[in-house]
């Protein structure tokens, strides 16, 4: 390999996925110092080591790393079905060690999970967007258009129609840039919130059953977002998931007064359907009236859909929680049934 080796691409209208492409070669040793050629020159290109978004070609064992040709129909895998651009493609090969290499991560285990994370959260967008892949099916037109995204701005960074388009290749170079900003935040974000977020979940998760004998019942001792690594975990570990125990159904967390909350988990991430909402008589109901009606000391409220509920301490909504477990148990064992399971459209809480 030569000292500084080039990386070519297409000239011309540049686009967000081989940006993207050449900032995360160049975020590697071996391509840190590489220049990048843009060329529409079979020629110039053939003599690249390392060729992005144009040739016609994909061979990982030569660098080819095109997605135009006909009959191409590369995807990242794991599940994931959405056609790969060049951004994908270098992902997918090099994915890995850009994350490394940016994040300074050497944990295996922890990148095989960011790998998936920036793909699914970042990198799929991108070649969904210059695929032309739908985001939906169906034909129904979208109520708006999303025009701030990141595939947009590097279209804005072209020179316009009527513009003198001498100044192209620093354009180029500021939508590398601008691409690279941004993925390496969204890694940074991941490994300084998310992981540590995780981390706190996947402990939680495991000692359930210390906090009540159901396994239905997660303590947090500090807040964190909590909802989509709870769903992540219960997949991965292929738990149960229902409406009754062993299933998760309930989290406690302290709020940012120092009260206490409890917490319905929804039966899917993003649903606002909760698999077994606190009892229907608490709901809407407040304060002391609320301590009365359940004999438990320091409720703060039910919420009226019925997926949230607060207490002064931990110990009183952990009552709530073993509670409301009971109310349906002892509802279940004598075939009556709650009304029904109150789907909260926009649910309201401060956390």
């Amino acid at each position: 390999a030569m000292a500084s080796p080039s990386i070519g691409t297409h000239s011309g209208t540049f686009h967000c996925d081989e940006a993207l492409a050449c900032f995360m070669l160049k975020s590697l040793p071996e391509y840190k110092d590489a220049t990048i050629v843009r060329s529409r020159d079979p020629k110039v290109l053939g003599q690249l080591p390392i060729l992005v978004d144009v040739g016609g070609v994909y061979d990982p064992s030569k660098h080819r790393y095109d997605h135009h040709q006909r009959g191409f129909g590369e995807v990242f895998g794991h599940g994931f079905k959405t056609k790969l651009s060049s951004a994908g493609l270098v992902y997918k090969h090099f994915g890995k060690k850009v994350i490394s290499a940016i994040s300074g991560i050497t944990d295996e285990k922890v990148i095989d999970t960011l790998f998936l994370k920036v793909y699914d959260g970042f990198i799929q967008e991108i070649d969904g967007i210059d695929n032309g892949v739908a985001v939906k099916d169906g034909e129904q037109a979208p109520n708006y258009r999303i025009s701030t995204d990141l595939s947009s701005r590097v279209g804005y960074l072209n020179p316009g129609w009527n513009e003198d388009a001498s100044d192209i290749e620093q354009r180029f170079h500021k939508a590398v840039a601008m691409t690279g900003k941004e993925l390496t935040d969204r890694i940074m974000a991941y490994k300084n919130h998310w992981l540590p977020a995780r981390d706190l979940v996947a402990k939680a998760i495991a000692t359930r059953h210390g906090v009540h004998k159901s396994g239905s019942i997660v303590l947090f001792e500090k807040f964190c977002s909590w909802k989509s690594h709870l769903h992540e975990i219960e997949q991965e570990s292929k738990f149960e998931v229902g409406r009754a125990p062993p299933s998760i159904l309930y989290v406690l967390y302290p709020d940012s007064s120092g009260k206490w909350r409890i917490q319905c988990v929804p039966m899917r991430e993003g649903s606002f359907e909760s698999r077994l909402a606190l009892p229907e008589p608490w709901r809407g109901v407040r304060g002391e009236e609320l301590s009365k009606l359940t004999g438990i000391d320091g409720c703060v409220f039910t919420h009226a859909a019925g997926f949230i509920g607060g207490n002064n301490t931990q110990e009183g909504v952990l009552a709530m929680a073993i509670s409301s477990l009971a109310y349906y148990a002892s509802k279940s064992a004598t075939g009556a049934t709650d009304d029904e399971q109150p789907s909260s459209k926009k649910p309201k809480t401060s956390v």
